[in-house]
Order: C-alpha cells, then structure tokens, then sequence
C-alpha cells in the first residue's frame, strides 16, 4: 500500500503522542512528523515507540539526562519545556510524549505556554492514551463513571479526593516509593483488604494486570513509567455521592410523602436528638452503634441540604465550601505562613481571626457569643462560665463555689460522684414539682443577660 504524501504542519513545535506503546497503534500523521526530517526530541526514551525510534535514522534527543538531573518532577518539566523551546529558536523540532499529549501530560500546557510567549507556533498531534488500554485489561468502561489521577498528585493528599463509589485509574506509578505513598493515601478512605489490580505495559503485546489486597501495593519493586493502578469502587451505598442520591431520590415527585414535606424548621429537633445519640454511643465506646448514630447524624445534614436545594436556597456544595475555606482560613500555621510555637499562641490568633470575620461582616463582638441557643442548660452553663470567666466578667463568688458545694463535691471528685450528685439534684427538683432543666436554662439566660450589661459599661 502506498502512503499518502508527508503532509506535516508548518508549526516552529509539533507536541506529537507516541501513544501507549503498540508501534501499530501509532497514528499515520505523527508517524509521518517523526519521519520529517527535523529534530525529535523525545521527553523519554523508556517507551517501545521511543525505543524503535532510537534504532532509526533519525535526528533523535532524549530529555531522560535531565531527570537524572533535577529531583523534584517540576524541576524536570520546566528543564524540558526550556529544552524544547531553545530548540525550536533554532529549527522546527517535533516533541515527542506517551500516550497523548493532553492525558497525564503536565510538560504540554506548560510548553504551549512559553511557545506562545516566545512568539512561536505550536501545534497537538494527538494518539490514543494509556487509558483506553488500561480499562480495557480490568475490563471496565470508563463511561461508567471511571476517575484518573496522577499517582503524584494523589501521593500528596492526605485523603484520596476521588469518589469511593466510582471506579478509579492511577496512573504514571513509576516507583515503589510512589506506590508507598499512594498506598497511604488510599487507606484513609479504602478498607486494607480491598482489591486493587496493578496494570502494566497495558496496549503492549507484554501487557499484564496483578490482583492483590491494598495492602500489598508496595511490596513488590517491578513499577516503571507504564505501570498504573485499578482501585474498584466500595460495595453501593459507600460513597457520601450514594447517601445525596437516596435523599434526592426520597424528596423528589416519585419519592417517600413524608420525607416530601420535611423542612428545615420540622427537622430542627431531629438535629439535637441525633447528636445527643452520637455522643451517647461514643460513651458506650461501642463501634458499631457509634457509626450507626453519626449515619443518622449525616442523613439529616444531607436531608437539609436537599430541602435547602430543593427550595432554591443553598446546595451542599455552598457548605462544604464554606467549612473548607473556615479550616484553611482558621490555620494559618498549616496552611499558610504564620508560626505558632504555644498553645496559648494558638488560641490567641485563632479569636484573632474570628474577630477579623466578624468585623468583615459586621458584627459586633461579644466575648460571650459562640454559644447555641438549643445546647442542654448543662453545656450552656459549662461554656457560658467558661467565656465569662476567660473575659474576666465572672466574680469570685462565681467562680468558686461556697463551702457547702465544696463539701458535697469535695477536692479530687471523679465523674461517678458528680453524676451521682447531679442525680440526686434532679430527683430533689422532681419531689419539689420543679423542672431542673427550665429552671437551670432560665438561670443561664438571666447570668448571660446581667453577664453581658456587666461586660458594656
């Protein structure tokens, strides 16, 4: 069969994929480009394509010298990408990748980009990636829901950002101690036993798969740059995407009457209750309740989101939002620059960011805000005292008890005693007809009211 005429764009960089490995899958234009006579540089020659190049006649340069060279990866993309531009300043180059040169690329927008600012054309050729072949040797259709991530980018989460109810593809597991690290962050989400499937050289005639638990994935030492990783999704029901489809489901036409006419007003009880049973099965320190409870506790968060979206008002994504920037916000020694060497340190500019949050809402400060009207008189008393007391609002007399109380509740009391104590107040307010929680929520209000026209003037 004769080929058609090289027809090769006239770009100053022609950015071609080499494909996943199969020389036969190579398609005709970039084959044609690799043949055109100009200089190829190929990001690196570990790659079959790379590999039958290197046995031609061809004006070949290989950017594996600078990996040897740098250490960290984005060292090694920019050193490549000045390669290239450098090169093309001279002459027409074809740059040559794995796979395509938009999927798990990071050297393509990086050399467009100083393409582009260095005045000279640049153009894609594309060609299949891993990822087709990869599917395929789990036998699994990514249009079912699969997820890529680069196995770096994945190694630096703490928590895999990917839903556990999809199928997902890692890909570029290039060494053992990627897959270290990559192991870690999957276990904050994915049982160790879980079954995960190494896939290697995929779109090779060499391609193989491994099934082995999680475990495992750093126990063996044969990772190289085609290797990547199949992790299945956990059994339905698994994902926090899983429990917003149920609840979607029960609010919508077709759904449950009952869940139907929930609001957030008819739901607020709900709130208080479920977390009272969280708390209570933490005391029990029995697992299973514990997680059975704070279920319950997430299906009435998510149940209120949904009616808040199903009325136009807020989606979940508005409070996931809002709670991560909080935490990253909040932290500054974490996320940010400032340096905290004490505890007290901590405190300090934690209420120092509060009060800058208030102010650009403005808000005007209390040192007695912060504490929720629907907390039990107890834990309203507790932090009430507590924010007094701290603010310097509280007198002696209320901060230590007379010597009556002190002999009922002597030095040293465990917890035992205190609630044995508590019962017996309760049971004398019951024989008196008096409601202990009423009375003690009123007396709080009162101490909140006189508390704060103390702390005004």
């Amino acid at each position: 069969m004769t080929l058609p005429p090289i027809s090769v764009p006239a770009a100053d960089i022609l950015i071609v994929g080499l494909g996943p490995g199969d020389p036969g899958q190579v398609p005709l234009a970039v084959w044609q480009a690799l043949h055109s006579g100009r200089r190829v540089i190929l990001r690196t020659g570990r790659h079959p394509v790379a590999e039958l190049l290197q046995s031609e006649p061809l004006r070949l340069q290989s950017c594996d010298d600078l990996y040897e060279a740098h250490q960290e990866f984005a060292q090694v993309y920019g050193a490549i990408v000045e390669r290239v531009v450098a090169a093309a300043a001279q002459e027409a180059v074809v740059y040559a990748v794995p796979g395509d040169p938009w999927v798990g690329e990071a050297t393509t927008p990086r050399l467009l980009h100083q393409a582009q600012e260095q005045g000279l054309a640049a153009q894609v050729l594309h060609a299949a990636s891993f990822l087709e072949p990869a599917f395929a040797a789990v036998q699994v259709d990514p249009m079912d829901g699969g997820q890529v991530v680069d196995a770096m980018l994945l190694a630096r989460q703490h928590h895999p950002q990917l839903d556990v109810g999809l199928p997902t593809l890692v890909g570029q597991l290039h060494a053992r101690w990627l897959a270290s690290d990559v192991k870690l962050t999957l276990l904050n989400a994915y049982p160790p036993d879980h079954p995960v499937t190494l896939v290697q050289g995929a779109g090779t005639a060499g391609g193989r798969t491994a099934l082995f638990p999680l475990h495992a994935l750093d126990r063996r030492d044969d990772f190289d740059h085609m290797t990547s990783l199949y992790v299945p999704p956990l059994d339905f029901g698994s994902s926090f995407s899983h429990l917003q489809e149920i609840v979607a489901h029960l609010r919508a036409p077709e759904g449950c009457p009952w869940d139907r006419e929930q609001t957030l007003r008819s739901l607020r009880g709900a709130v208080l209750d479920e977390a009272c049973e969280v708390l209570e099965a933490i005391d029990e320190e029995d697992d299973a309740h514990t997680v059975e409870e704070l279920g319950d506790l997430l299906l009435i968060i998510v149940m209120l989101a949904q009616i808040a979206t199903d009325e136009g008002r807020f989606q979940m994504h508005h409070i996931l939002r809002n709670a991560v920037h909080k935490l990253i916000r909040r932290h500054p020694h974490v996320f940010g620059d400032a340096e905290i060497r004490t505890l007290d340190e901590l405190y300090a500019n934690w209420d120092a960011i509060k009060a800058q949050e208030r102010a650009e809402k403005g808000q005007k400060h209390s040192p007695l805000d912060g504490i929720p009207a629907a907390l039990p008189a107890l834990e309203k008393a507790r932090k009430l005292q507590a924010k007094a007391e701290k603010a310097g609002l509280l007198s002696p007399g209320d901060i230590h008890p007379d010597p009556g109380l002190e002999a009922w509740l002597p030095e040293g009391s465990s917890q035992e005693e205190l609630g044995r104590l508590l019962w017996r107040l309760v049971a004398l307010a019951r024989r008196r007809g008096l409601d202990p929680e009423t009375a003690l929520r009123e007396h709080v209000a009162r101490m909140r009211q006189a508390l704060a026209h103390s702390g005004s003037t």
